[in-house]
């Protein structure tokens, strides 16, 4: 079992920035991979970034290439999405999850950070 608990949503106007932070426990924690992904109203979740704890390949949708950063810190068993040059429609729940690294499921969700972009 993965517990994630996501942090840091709130308002922000368009071209500003937040930090999310996604805190993780479980006894095998390292065996995941770490995901940000997004629910607009109305609209599918969509994938947003991927980290393995173990590693540094980074993935990100298009959509957020070149001003979103996903990180981690493995002390803190903490994965964190930097947004920088926030646009209205990345206005959505942010949940975190983990996958496992031997298969291509996501197997754990938190409960979602909401994210709301001004214009």
């Amino acid at each position: 079992q993965v517990q994630l608990v996501e942090s840091g949503g709130g308002l922000v106007q368009a071209g500003g920035s937040l930090r999310l932070s996604c805190a993780a426990s479980g006894r095998t924690v390292s065996m995941y991979r770490m995901g940000w992904f997004r629910q607009a109203p109305g609209k599918e979740r969509e994938f947003v970034a991927s980290i393995p704890w173990s590693g540094s390949n980074r993935y990100y949708a298009d959509a957020v290439k070149g001003r979103f950063t996903i990180s981690k810190d493995n002390a803190k068993t903490t994965v964190y999405l930097q947004m920088n040059s926030l646009k209205p429609e990345d206005t959505a729940l942010y949940y975190c999850a983990a996958g496992s690294i031997f298969k291509s499921t996501w197997d754990y969700w938190g409960q979602g950070t909401q994210v709301t972009v001004s214009s």
